[in-house]
C-alpha cells in the first residue's frame, strides 16, 4: 500500500529515517546515514530548515505498523524523495550531535 499526499507533497514516516529498522520493515535511506529512533519533532524542524514547508499528520499510523500511532510529515516535493530523507536524516543528526555539544559544556 503506498502512502499518498496532497499535489507536490511527499509522505515521510519516521520508520523511513530509523537506523534500528530494517529496510523490510520501512527504512528508505543506507543505515549509515538514517538515524536512531527519529521523533516527528525532529523531522519538523529538519524539513523547516530546508524550506519543505511540513505539515505534522500525529494520528497516522505507518502500514506496516498499524498498530503503532507513529504520526507522518508532508512536506513539499523538492528533489527525489531518497535526496530528501538523506537530507533531513543529516540535519537530525547535526541537531543531536548540537545539543550534546551544548550538554557537555554545562
Amino acid at each position: 500500500m503506498v502512502a499518498k499526499a496532497a499535489d507536490g507533497k511527499i509522505v515521510i514516516w519516521p520508520a523511513y529515517l530509523d537506523a534500528t529498522k530494517p529496510k523490510s520493515r520501512g527504512r528508505k535511506i543506507s543505515r549509515a546515514k538514517a538515524v536512531k529512533s527519529p521523533r516527528l519533532s525532529e523531522i519538523v524542524e529538519a524539513a523547516r530548515k530546508l524550506g519543505l514547508n511540513p505539515v505534522v499528520e500525529e494520528e497516522k499510523a505507518f502500514p506496516s505498523s498499524w498498530w503503532e500511532f507513529s504520526g507522518r510529515v508532508l512536506v513539499d516535493k523538492k528533489g527525489s524523495k531518497t535526496e530528501l530523507l538523506q537530507r533531513i536524516a543529516e540535519l537530525i543528526k547535526e541537531a543531536r550531535e548540537k545539543k550534546a555539544r551544548a550538554k557537555q559544556k554545562k
